[in-house]
């Protein structure tokens, strides 16, 4: 019977998860190249967990180098169903404030140096990504921030931005302005791309730590406030995180979305044309269709 098993992608701050029965962190070997650091493997409330800080142990991948592909298979190789990913971002939004979280969902990518698919020449793929995140995953994480006491908003839209730099003043008021865009963050691309590739339900928490560059009464970024403001918000995630399990429970529930089915019909390329090399590396991602 299959079971819930929770994936934590843990960004800038937060490099750990509190609570974990039988903590261990375990290699996970994946085709697509080595994952940002080993899984924290364990049980929480009875439910299987498992923790990967997506810059790695001591902060060592950039943005643009973060191996998405590798964690996302990693991920479904150890039969991960539920994803929630928690990054540092920016605000457009006056009432976004920093300390406040936000449940992201909605995204535009503006990354351009990423592989941003599992998918390629010799086995064609399009899956929908109009709602891209889970909207049962994402009402979970909303209720426990509001038992954690945590300043939520119910939906936002992310600017994925390449980085590592911040953005320009232009650009700040290009996205707040004329995109309407609510948060900026660097990493949330192409990861929620490649977890719905994986059919695995992703939800995004954006842990707001600053006003970008475009707030009058506060400048440019500043990267000692941004330092301070992280750190709060990592241990509001760590108490946020402690509380999922519990509200999912053990045996997951049905997609409202259909995440776990969103390569019903997406694979476009004839089986005798299917490139061998490529459906091997695809044997977690894809096994339930191929």
């Amino acid at each position: 019977m299959r079971r819930t098993k929770i994936g934590i992608i843990g960004g800038s701050g937060l490099y750990d998860i509190d609570g974990l029965q039988n903590p261990t962190w375990q290699r996970v070997e994946s085709p697509w190249g080595a994952p940002s650091d080993e899984m924290l493997t364990g049980t929480l409330d009875s439910v299987e967990m498992v923790f990967i800080p997506r810059h790695g142990r001591g902060h060592v991948h950039s943005p643009s180098s973060v191996p998405y592909r590798a964690n996302i298979d990693a991920l479904k190789r150890l039969d991960v169903t539920d994803v929630i990913s928690v990054s540092a971002c920016g605000s457009f939004n006056e009432d976004m404030a920093p300390g406040h979280f936000v449940i992201v969902d909605q995204f535009i990518d503006r990354t351009t140096t990423r592989e941003s698919s599992f998918f390629g020449t010799g086995c064609v793929a399009h899956v929908s990504i109009a709602n891209p995140t889970c909207s049962r995953l994402s009402q979970a994480c909303q209720e426990a921030a509001n038992i954690q006491g945590i300043t939520t908003h119910y939906g936002g839209t992310y600017l994925a931005m390449e980085g590592p730099q911040f953005s320009t003043l232009a650009e700040s008021r290009m996205y707040r302005g004329v995109w309407g865009c609510d948060v900026i963050g660097m990493t949330n691309m192409p990861e929620a791309k490649l977890a719905r590739e994986a059919e695995i339900c992703y939800c995004s928490i954006a842990m707001i730590t600053d006003y970008d560059s475009w707030h009058p009464d506060h400048g440019e970024v500043d990267i000692t406030q941004i330092i301070e403001t992280l750190t709060k918000n990592s241990t509001q995630a760590k108490g946020m995180l402690a509380r999922i399990p519990a509200l999912l429970g053990s045996q997951p529930a049905n997609c409202p979305n259909g995440c776990d089915k969103s390569l019903e019909h997406a694979i476009m390329t004839a089986p005798e044309k299917r490139d061998q090399a490529l459906l091997a590396k695809l044997d977690a991602i894809a096994g339930r269709v191929l």
